[in-house]
C-alpha cells in the first residue's frame, strides 16, 4: 500500500477539539431543563446518546450554529476538520454516506446518490454503482457519474487544492500516475483510469488491491461531485455549488455563513437527509466563554465545532440546565508515545516502566476529569472504532493508580534500576496536554525517571515531532499527543499510528516509529477483509501487539460536555462524526 499518509485531519480536528477544553473537574448539578430564551422542556441529560432526542419531522425555522473556529475549507475535497465533514452533508452528497442513526449504527454506510452500496466483484477490487433518478444541482441540471468522477479527481490536484484527505488517491492510484484534472490532457479532463463512467448513471471503481474500507472512503466529502463549469479551484470553498438540500447564500471567513433551501433538491431522490430547517446559519466568535453563555441563554442551538464547553460554561450548564447537555465519547484518544529511536526506549521494559509508574487518575484529571476529559484508556482502539474490546486491560490501567512495584521490576529488566533521564515533548498551545506532561513528570520521579518538559511550538507540529530526525536529535523520549479516526475502522484510526510503512520524514504520525512485520501483516489482512466485524477482530489483534509492546501510554478515551438547545429536534451523537451530533438530521421546534 502507499506510504504517504493524510495526516491533516487528525491534527486539525484534534486542535479543534481542544480549543475550548480547560483543566478542571466537572460540577454535578440539577437539571432545570429550560432553555432560557425559547422555553420548552429539554429531553434530559445524555438524551442524545445512543438514541434520538426529540424526534420530529416538523419543517421550518432557522437552525443556528455558533463556533470559535472556521473550517479549514468548505471545499469538499479540501476540508479536513471533523465538523466540516459533518456540516458538508447539508450541501454535498456522495454515492454512499454514514447511516443517519445514533452511535454505533452510524458506522455503517448506506446508499445516498447510489441505488445501493455497490456491486462488488469476486476479487473485491471492482465496485460498480448506479445513480438514483432525480439527482440535481442547485440550478436544476442533472448530476452525472462524470461529475462524481471529476470531484474525486480534484484530490489529485495537490498543487492547487491541497489539505484534504488522500485516502481515495491511495486506494485508487497509489503510484500517483494521474496528475489531477487541472493538468489532465484528455479533452473531458476525466483521465483517471481507475474510475470509469460508461454512461451518465454508472460509475465503476477499479482498485489495484482489495480494500474493505473503500465504501467508507466514498462516504467522505472528498467523494462528492463537482461540476467542471462551476469549479473555481482554490476559490471553490468560498461558495461551493450545491448537490444537497441547502445552497450557499453568503460566507465571510471567520465571521459566519448562511445556507437556505435548495429548491431544486428532490426529497424522493434522498433517503438520508431530513432537510427540516428553512435556513441554516453559523456565527463565528473568538470568545469561547461568551459562546457558552449565549448557548445557555438560548441565542444559538449548538456549537458547530463540538469542542466541549469550557470550565465555567459546563459548570453552569450542569448545575442549572443539565437536561440540555450530552457527554459523548469524541472518538479521540489522548496518549503518550515512546520513540524507540531515543534511548532507552528502544528497550520495551523501559517503556513499560513508564506505563506502570504513571498516575492514570491524575492524567485523567489533567484532561478535565471523567466527564470533560474522558474514560481511562486501556488500549489504542477507542470505543467508537470497530475492534474495541472493553475487557482488554493488559497493564491494569482501569485501577487508576501507579503500580510502583511493577515499574521498578521493569526498570531492573531494562538495566536501569535507578531510573534514567529523558525529555517530554508537548505542544505549547494545549493547556490540557501541558498538564498531562506535568502529571507524568511528577509520577515518574517517584521511580527515579527524571524528565524535562519541552514545550514546542504547537503550530509547527508536523515539522517538529512529525520529523523523526528532529525527534532523535532533540532526545524526545516521550511525546504527548492525540488522535481521531478519519472513519471508524482500524485502518482509519490505528494503522497511521503504528504501521511501519506510514513512517514519513516529515508529517509523520507513527511517532513511535513502530515497524513490526507481524503488525504490518495484520493490517494487510484486515484491509482486504470486506466484512467489518471480521476486519475488526484482526485490527483487535493488531491493537494487542501494539499495546503489549509498550509503545504507547494511553491516557483517556476522550469525552466532552456539549450543549443542545431545547429547540433542537432529531438530536443524536454519531460515531461516524467522532461523537458530534449528526447535523443533517437536525430540526428546530418553533
Amino acid at each position: 500500500m502507499a506510504t504517504q499518509r493524510n495526516s491533516r485531519r487528525a491534527l486539525a480536528a484534534g486542535a479543534a477539539l481542544v480549543v475550548a477544553a480547560l483543566v478542571g473537574t466537572t460540577a454535578c448539578g440539577g437539571g432545570g431543563g429550560k432553555d432560557g430564551k425559547h422555553g420548552g422542556k429539554a429531553p434530559g441529560f445524555n438524551a442524545g446518546i445512543d438514541k434520538v432526542a426529540s424526534a420530529s419531522d416538523k419543517k421550518g425555522g432557522e437552525l443556528r450554529f455558533i463556533g470559535t473556529q472556521d473550517a479549514d475549507s468548505w471545499d469538499p475535497q479540501r476540508g479536513y476538520y471533523g465538523f466540516m465533514w459533518d456540516f458538508a452533508r447539508f450541501y454535498t452528497r456522495t454515492l454512499v454516506t454514514p447511516k443517519a442513526a445514533p452511535g454505533k449504527e452510524s458506522r455503517a454506510v448506506v446508499p445516498d446518490m447510489a441505488t445501493d452500496t455497490g456491486k462488488v466483484s469476486a476479487d473485491k477490487k471492482t465496485y460498480t454503482f448506479t445513480l438514483r433518478d432525480g439527482l440535481t444541482w442547485e440550478d436544476g441540471q442533472p448530476i452525472t457519474s462524470r461529475h462524481i468522477k471529476y470531484g474525486i479527481e480534484r484530490t489529485w490536484a495537490q498543487d492547487k487544492i491541497s489539505g484534504g484527505p488522500l485516502w481515495l488517491m491511495q486506494a485508487l492510484d497509489p503510484d500517483k500516475t494521474y496528475k489531477g484534472p487541472y493538468k489532465d490532457d484528455s479533452p473531458d479532463k476525466l483521465g483517471l483510469k481507475a474510475i470509469e463512467t460508461p454512461d451518465d448513471k454508472t460509475i465503476v471503481f477499479k482498485l489495484p488491491k482489495a480494500n474493505g474500507d473503500f465504501p467508507q472512503m466514498l462516504a467522505l466529502p472528498a467523494a462528492a461531485p463537482v461540476r467542471p463549469d462551476k469549479d473555481t479551484a482554490e476559490k471553490y470553498g468560498q461558495k461551493p455549488f450545491s448537490s444537497g438540500p441547502y445552497r450557499w447564500v453568503s460566507y465571510t471567513p471567520n465571521k459566519g455563513l448562511e445556507l437556505v433551501r435548495n429548491e431544486k433538491w428532490k426529497r424522493e431522490s434522498d433517503p438520508v437527509r431530513k432537510a427540516l430547517p428553512d435556513k441554516i446559519t453559523v456565527k463565528l466568535s473568538t470568545n469561547a466563554d461568551d459562546m457558552d453563555n449565549r448557548l445557555i441563554a438560548g441565542d444559538y442551538d449548538l456549537d458547530i465545532n463540538a469542542t466541549g464547553m469550557g470550565s465555567a460554561g459546563r459548570q453552569k450548564a450542569l448545575q442549572s440546565a443539565k437536561a440540555n447537555v450530552d457527554n459523548p465519547q469524541t472518538g479521540f484518544i489522548r496518549y503518550a508515545v515512546f520513540p524507540q529511536t531515543v534511548a532507552p526506549f528502544d528497550n520495551e521494559h523501559c517503556r513499560k516502566a513508564v506505563i506502570y509508574a504513571a498516575d492514570h487518575t491524575s492524567l485523567q484529571t489533567a484532561r478535565g476529569g471523567p466527564d470533560a476529559g474522558g474514560d481511562l484508556a486501556t488500549g489504542m482502539i477507542p470505543p467508537s472504532v470497530e475492534g474495541y474490546d472493553p475487557g482488554y486491560d493488559p497493564f491494569r490501567l482501569k485501577q487508576g493508580k501507579p503500580d510502583l512495584d511493577k515499574a521498578k521490576e521493569e526498570l531492573k529488566a531494562c538495566g536501569k534500576p535507578e531510573g534514567f533521564k529523558t525529555t517530554i515533548a508537548v505542544r505549547n498551545n494545549k493547556p490540557p496536554e501541558i498538564a498531562t506532561a506535568e502529571s507524568l513528570q511528577a509520577a515518574l520521579k517517584k521511580v527515579g525517571i527524571q524528565t524535562d518538559i519541552d514545550q514546542y511550538d504547537g503550530a509547527q507540529t508536523t515539522g517538529i515531532i512529525g520529523a523523526p530526525k528532529n525527534v532523535k536529535s532533540k532526545g524526545y523520549g516521550i511525546i504527548i499527543m492525540g488522535w481521531g479516526a478519519d472513519f471508524p475502522s482500524g485502518q482509519g484510526f490505528l494503522q497511521p499510528l503504528t504501521d511501519g510503512r506510514f513512517i514519513l520524514d516529515s508529517g509523520n504520525n507513527n511517532y513511535g516509529e513502530i515497524n513490526d512485520p507481524a503488525i504490518n501483516k495484520l493490517y494487510d489482512q484486515a484491509i482486504a477483509e470486506t466484512d467489518p466485524a471480521k476486519a475488526g477482530k484482526i485490527f483487535q489483534e493488531a491493537n494487542k501487539k501494539v499495546t503489549e509492546g509498550g509503545w504507547y501510554l494511553p491516557f483517556v478515551f476522550e469525552k466532552n460536555i456539549i450543549w443542545r438547545s431545547s429547540r433542537l429536534t432529531n438530536v443524536y451523537t454519531s460515531d461516524a462524526y467522532n461523537g458530534r451530533y449528526d447535523y443533517a438530521s437536525l430540526g428546530v421546534a418553533k
